[in-house]
């Protein structure tokens, strides 16, 4: 049974109520885990930063009360834990999938659990890439809509309970069909993005700027009045205005863009709600002359 349990390829720890280390199996892979057997007997505390231990015995506790198997995912490098040999195993922090179960008879006198830590930093490596792909534009490589939607989301989840300031700013080029007719595709892509570099460029690092597809792109602006954001919408109108963009050699047409601008308030609290809103305003902005700004309207 010893030999079995050594065997195991993922290693197990039997951890009691109060923190400690009573037991350590499998994990001999060096390729994927370090050697934690030097843990035995020793306390969460003794080997670990307080916070990282907090956490650990917390999740055991949990487990306990829950009296059910549980399943948690955590980082950890053998740097984190005193005693283990950070040149025997790998060398970039793993990330564990922990699944605890609780034991039923008591260990060293205290209740217990079963602990199951299963190297994933491979498949959280590739769920990582396969989400930045998903919520990454291919053309201008700045977010996309998903990923726009989710952080307008967020911050308007947030605005709920916080009353922080959110606005959502709509950008379409003007003429874009025009440009793609007189001077092809590929020019179009190009105006795309020298667009994008220079409006993200322009925005500061916690804002959001995202094509949303075509010739459409959003700006999600944090902690920002609506005077703020008018500022913001008209700086990113004068940047495209400036940019310089060579169709054909000796022809450098002008592109603009017009601009409608939304901002969260009591009765503009969803994402759909601001969508719409600065929406209208854009269709005012472009059957206005365009290469204009526009705020909706109960935002005066």
């Amino acid at each position: 049974m010893e030999e079995a349990l050594a065997a195991l390829p993922d290693p197990v720890f039997v951890l009691t109520e109060s923190g400690r280390y009573a037991a350590i199996f499998g994990g001999q892979d060096r390729d994927h885990y370090h050697d934690g057997s030097c843990l035995v007997d020793f306390s969460l505390y003794d080997v670990l930063p307080p916070a990282r231990a907090d956490w650990f015995l917390a999740e055991i506790r949990a487990t306990l009360a829950a009296d059910c198997l549980r399943i948690v995912e955590y980082e950890l490098a053998a740097a984190d834990v005193a005693g283990v040999d950070p040149s025997e195993g790998p060398a970039a922090p793993i990330r564990f999938e922990g699944r605890v179960q609780p034991l039923r008879s008591l260990v060293n006198g205290e209740r217990a659990v079963l602990w199951l830590a299963s190297n994933i930093t491979s498949r959280h490596e590739m769920e990582q890439r396969l989400r930045r792909l998903s919520e990454t534009d291919e053309l201008t490589g700045f977010p996309n809509r998903r990923r726009l939607m989710a952080a307008l989301n967020e911050a308007l989840a947030q605005y709920e309970t916080h009353d922080s300031r959110i606005a959502l700013l709509l950008l379409d080029i003007d003429h874009f069909k025009t440009i793609n007719d007189r001077y092809g595709h590929p020019a179009g892509d190009a105006v795309i993005c020298a667009i994008s570099s220079a409006c993200g460029a322009r925005i500061k690092r916690r804002d959001l700027f995202a094509r949303l597809g075509g010739e459409e792109f959003a700006t999600v602006l944090y902690d920002i009045t609506a005077v703020q954001a008018l500022t913001v919408a008209e700086r990113l109108r004068k940047t495209v205005a400036e940019v310089c963009f060579e169709a054909k050699p000796g022809e450098t047409p002008g592109v603009t863009v017009s601009i409608g601008v939304s901002v969260a308030g009591p009765n503009r609290r969803r994402s759909h709600d601001l969508l719409s809103q600065a929406d209208a305003a854009l269709y005012i902005a472009k059957t206005g002359g365009r290469n204009r700004v526009v705020l909706a309207e109960d935002c005066h």
